[in-house]
C-alpha cells in the first residue's frame, strides 16, 4: 500500500508546523536521529487517495494516518494499526526551534556544573546564580560562557537577609536557555532541587572536568582548611549526593546525626593519589527523544463517497519525519 499521513495532520518543518498537504519538495523537516533532533529535506511528495485510515491516540494528540504508516517503537518500526497499548518515539514539538548548544568539556564545564549544583537555581527556561561574592559570580559567568558559548554577565542585585534583617547587596548571573535548563536536569537525574539532585556523573569524563566540578562546588558550598589537613570541606544536606561523591574520591563519609544539620565531606588535596578515580563516558548533549504511550488506535473509514487523501514524502538524508513530535516514516 505505502500510504502516508492524512492531509490536515500537522508535521514539523524547520519554520514551524504545517499541514501535511502543504509540504512541498525542498522543505526542511525535523526528525530524530537516535536521541537527537536533526533536519532532513523533502525530495518528493506524493498524494494518494484511499478509504481506510486509523486514528492514533497518544498522550499528546490524535492524528489520522494510513494503517501501514510506520511508527518508531521500542521493538522497531511498527505499522500504525498495531501500536495500541505500546509506546512510540516522541520529542516536544514546541521545543524544536530553540537554540541548541554545543557543550565543551573541560575545567570550565565542570566548574559551571559544580557551582550550579551547590548554589545555582535551574528554572523552566533559565539557569541562574545569586551570591554575595562578586569574584565567585565572575568565575561562574566566565565558566558558563566558555562551556556553552552563551553570553553570561554579572548584574548587581539586592536580596533580603533573614540573619541581618535587611537587604544585602549581591550579584546575579542569569542566562535564558531552556536547552541548558533541560541539560542540567538531565545531568542531575531529573530533579535539580539541591535536596533531591543526583550526583552529575557527566563530570567524570576526565580529571580536568572533575577538578573543575570540585572547584565550582567548593566555591559555592565549601571552604578550604589548613589546620587539620590540606584540603577543602564541602557541605550539603543531600546525603546520597555526598555519599556518591565520597566513593569517587575514596574518602570516608559519615552523615551528620543531628537532625536538620548539613553533612560534610572532606576533600584532601592528596585524594588523586588514592587511585580511585575512573573516567566514565556520558553524553554532553541533551537527549531529546523519549517514549509516549499510545492509548488507542481507532479505525477511521471514509464517510460517504469521499476518500481520504494521504501524503507521503521521500526524504534525504533521513527517511523519517515528525508528526507534531511523533517519529514516523513512510512504508516505501
Amino acid at each position: 500500500m505505502g500510504y502516508g499521513l492524512s492531509s490536515k495532520m500537522l508535521v514539523n518543518v524547520v519554520d514551524g508546523c504545517v499541514q501535511a498537504k502543504d509540504v512541498a519538495p525542498g522543505a526542511s523537516m525535523w526528525t530524530l536521529d537516535g536521541d537527537r533532533t536533526v533536519r532532513t529535506t523533502v525530495v518528493d511528495v506524493t498524494a494518494v487517495k484511499a478509504r481506510d485510515a486509523v486514528e492514533v491516540v497518544t498522550e499528546h494528540m490524535t492524528f489520522v494516518a494510513s494503517p501501514d504508516l510506520l511508527l518508531s517503537t521500542p521493538d522497531g518500526w511498527t505499522p500504525a494499526r498495531d501500536v495500541a497499548g505500546g509506546e512510540i518515539a516522541w520529542t516536544p514539538a514546541r521545543k524544536l526551534r530553540r537554540e541548541r548548544l554545543t557543550v565543551r568539556p573541560g575545567h570550565a564545564f565542570g566548574y559551571f556544573v559544580g557551582a550550579t549544583c551547590a548554589d545555582g537555581t535551574v528554572h523552566k527556561n533559565y539557569v541562574s546564580l545569586i551570591v554575595n561574592d562578586e569574584a565567585f559570580a565572575a568565575r561562574y559567568a566566565a565558566a558558563l560562557t566558555a562551556a556553552t558559548g552563551l553570553d553570561a554577565r554579572l548584574e548587581p542585585v539586592t536580596r533580603p537577609s533573614g540573619y541581618l534583617g535587611r537587604d544585602v547587596a549581591g550579584f546575579r548571573v542569569r542566562v535564558v536557555s531552556s536547552y541548558l535548563s533541560d541539560l542540567m536536569r538531565q545531568y542531575v537525574g531529573g530533579d535539580p532541587h539541591h535536596m533531591r539532585q543526583g550526583f552529575p556523573r557527566v563530570v567524570l569524563r576526565d580529571r580536568e572536568t572533575f577538578d573543575g566540578f570540585i572547584d565550582g562546588y567548593a566555591d559555592g558550598d565549601g571552604f578550604r582548611v589548613k589546620k587539620q589537613f590540606t584540603g577543602r570541606i564541602v557541605v550539603s544536606a543531600n546525603v546520597p549526593f555526598l555519599k556518591e561523591w565520597a566513593g569517587i574520591i575514596g574518602a570516608r563519609f559519615t552523615p551528620s546525626k543531628v537532625a536538620g544539620r548539613a553533612s560534610r565531606l572532606y576533600l584532601a588535596d592528596s585524594w588523586p593519589a588514592r587511585g580511585t578515580f575512573r573516567p566514565e563516558k556520558h553524553p554532553l548533549h541533551l537527549r531529546e527523544a523519549s517514549w509516549v504511550q499510545v492509548h488507542e488506535v481507532r479505525p477511521r473509514p471514509a464517510l460517504g463517497t469521499k476518500p481520504f487523501t494521504f501524503y507521503r514524502y521521500r526524504l534525504s538524508p533521513h527517511p523519517t519525519f515528525l508528526v507534531n513530535g511523533h517519529l514516523v516514516r513512510e512504508p516505501w
